[in-house]
């Protein structure tokens, strides 16, 4: 289901980096490469965790920025019950010989995901040191996507863990071997946050922001994308009536939707602005917050 004509996000949009604000940036990075697999990118890699308050990191073989972590000292863990904001962040593999090498990594590591297979794509659920959650996952082919009644077909159902790591021992796919960090190719998929109302978190993203909605039956959450994506935006009520992250909390403190062009990025954020969202202008695009304070940043590519 799309917005109104002249009024929905180009097909080649995407989503850009992460915010994050962290308790201790030290600790996050090693378990951002230990774990993920990802490098710190930029003059901060010279001077290391302990001489920044931020660092941007992003996968071992290209110079793509994926997240930005952010130092706030002290910041609290997300409770188990979680908080209004950031569900996951997920960064997409090329392909399921790469999610078969990070899961046989993280065996090596000891590491025990939750996994899904959605149907659409096959996923592995973490959680980092402040609890913020994670997914990595690989798309299965279009040509394998239903559609059912003019929505997607999308579900969670138990991963096939033995043919994630079969493929993964093969020698086809994104660089072969054994997992040697995140690989060139890996990108942010989507953000799934936990918002209060699915009707107005639709009337944001959908209508406002103009992101096409795909899958609407999902048990308490709605799924959106560009350019017929299984979902760049997921958003759920799962922790409806628990407060919004704030001040103090490890959380998202930004995520980012890339379109093609400023014009492209203007009239989202006008659309947005007329429907009485202040909005913030910044280079190539501007900020918005959605009704529970959840910062996105649209910006030309």
């Amino acid at each position: 289901m799309s917005p109104t004509a002249g009024s929905r996000l180009p097909d080649a949009t995407r989503v850009g980096r992460v915010r994050l604000a962290v308790a201790d940036l030290e600790r996050s990075v090693a378990f951002y490469r230990r774990v993920l697999g990802l490098r710190v990118l930029g003059e901060a890699a010279e001077r290391g965790p302990g001489g920044a308050n931020h660092l941007t990191l992003g996968p071992a073989g290209s110079d793509e920025a994926l997240l930005e972590l952010h130092e706030e000292s002290g910041a609290a863990p997300v409770p188990r019950r979680g908080r209004l904001g950031l569900f996951h962040f997920a960064i997409l593999l090329p392909d399921r010989p790469a999610l078969g090498r990070f899961l046989r990594h993280l065996d090596g590591l000891g590491v025990h995901p939750g996994a899904s297979d959605h149907l659409v794509s096959e996923a592995l659920y973490l959680n980092d040191p402040d609890g913020l959650g994670i997914e990595v996952y690989a798309d299965r082919p279009r040509s394998e996507w239903h559609e059912r009644n003019g929505e997607l077909v999308m579900a969670t159902e138990p991963l096939d863990f033995e043919g994630v790591l079969l493929a993964g021992s093969s020698d086809t796919g994104s660089g072969g071997g054994a997992w040697d960090g995140m690989p060139a190719g890996a990108t942010m998929g989507h953000v799934h946050l936990h918002v209060g109302d699915l009707d107005r978190a639709s009337a944001f993203y959908h209508e406002g922001l103009g992101l096409d909605r795909t899958v609407w039956s999902y048990p308490g959450a709605l799924f959106l994308s560009a350019g017929g994506y299984h979902h760049h935006l997921g958003v759920n009520t799962w922790a409806a009536g628990a407060p919004p992250a704030g001040e103090g909390d490890a959380r998202l403190l930004a995520w980012e939707l890339i379109v093609p062009t400023a014009d492209d990025a203007d009239a989202a954020l006008g659309r947005l602005e007329a429907a009485g969202h202040p909005v913030e202008r910044i280079a190539s695009g501007g900020l918005v917050r959605d009704p529970w304070g959840t910062a996105l940043r649209v910006r030309a590519a």
